[in-house]
C-alpha cells in the first residue's frame, strides 16, 4: 500500500511537472506575439496613432545630440525606442511619438509601432550569425542595397532555430502581418532619413530566398520579413515597399 502511495506521488509530481512546463512552453513561444497583438488591437480600439517624431527629419542628425534631446522631450509624453506598450496605450494621449534608436542604421514603421535598430550585412544563410544579431536588433541581409542605392534592402526578424526561441527574436515584428500598401516605412542610414510607403505584402515558404537576390526588380525597393504563424517558421511573411517619391 505504502509503495503505490509513493508510486502515486512520483508519477503526479512528474505530470505536474510536464503541465508547468508545457505552459512555460507555449508562454515563451507565444507570450511576445500575443503581448504585441494585444497592444496593436488595443491601440486600434482607443485610436492611438503612432507617429515619427517631427524633428527627425532628413538633414543629418547627430545621434548623440538630437536624438538625445528629443529622447528627453518626448520620453514622459510619450513612446520613445522602445515601441509600444500596453501602459503605453492606455494612457490619455492617443498620438504616440516614435524615435529611431539611432540614425546609423534603423527602422521607424509607426503602423505597428516598430522603432528598431538594424545590423548590417548580415549572412542570412548562416544560423549562428543571424540568431545572435537577432537577439537585439533586425538583420540586414548581406550583399543587399543600403538605403538611398538602386537594388533591394532586405530587412530580416523573428526567426530561430528552435520552437522555444522563436518568441526572444523581435516580437514586434510579428505585426508586419497587418501591414497594408500605403503604410509608411522610415529607414535612418548614415545620419539621413528615407521615407517608403508599402506597395504590396506576400506570404512565401521559408525555403523561399529569392527575394533576397539583390538583383531582382528595377529600382529601389525595401522588403520586411517575419515568420508565420507567430510561434513557428513555417512560412514567411513579406513587406514591399518603394521610396515615396517613385
Amino acid at each position: 500500500m505504502r509503495r503505490e502511495f509513493i508510486n502515486f506521488l512520483i508519477l503526479r509530481t512528474i505530470s505536474n511537472f510536464l503541465i508547468l512546463f508545457s505552459i512555460f512552453g507555449l508562454f515563451a513561444t507565444f507570450g511576445p506575439s500575443a503581448y504585441y497583438e494585444a497592444s496593436y488591437q488595443l491601440s486600434k480600439v482607443r485610436g492611438v496613432k503612432y507617429v515619427l517624431a517631427p524633428e527627425v527629419n532628413k538633414p543629418v542628425v547627430p545621434q548623440e545630440t538630437a536624438l538625445g534631446r528629443l529622447a528627453d522631450k518626448y520620453r514622459n509624453t510619450s513612446l520613445s525606442q522602445n515601441g509600444p506598450s500596453l501602459s503605453d496605450i492606455v494612457a490619455n494621449n492617443t498620438e504616440k511619438i516614435l524615435i529611431p534608436p539611432n540614425t546609423d542604421f534603423s527602422i521607424v514603421v509607426p503602423k505597428i509601432g516598430a522603432a528598431e535598430a538594424i545590423t548590417a550585412n548580415v549572412d542570412p544563410s548562416n544560423k549562428e550569425e543571424y540568431l545572435r544579431v537577432l537577439l537585439h536588433s533586425i538583420a540586414h541581409a548581406k550583399g543587399t542595397a543600403y538605403p538611398g542605392v538602386n537594388g533591394t534592402t532586405y530587412l530580416f526578424a523573428h526567426s530561430a532555430d528552435n520552437f522555444w526561441d522563436i518568441g526572444r527574436y523581435n516580437a514586434v515584428f510579428y505585426l508586419l502581418k497587418d501591414m497594408v500598401p500605403g503604410d509608411d516605412v522610415y529607414l535612418f542610414f548614415k545620419g539621413k532619413r528615407y521615407d517608403y510607403t508599402v506597395y504590396d505584402t506576400k506570404l512565401v515558404d521559408s525555403s523561399d530566398v529569392s527575394y533576397i537576390d539583390p538583383a531582382l526588380g528595377k529600382g529601389e525597393r525595401v522588403i520586411l520579413q517575419t515568420c508565420w504563424p507567430p510561434g513557428t517558421d513555417w512560412k514567411r511573411t513579406l513587406v514591399f515597399a518603394k521610396p515615396k517619391s517613385s
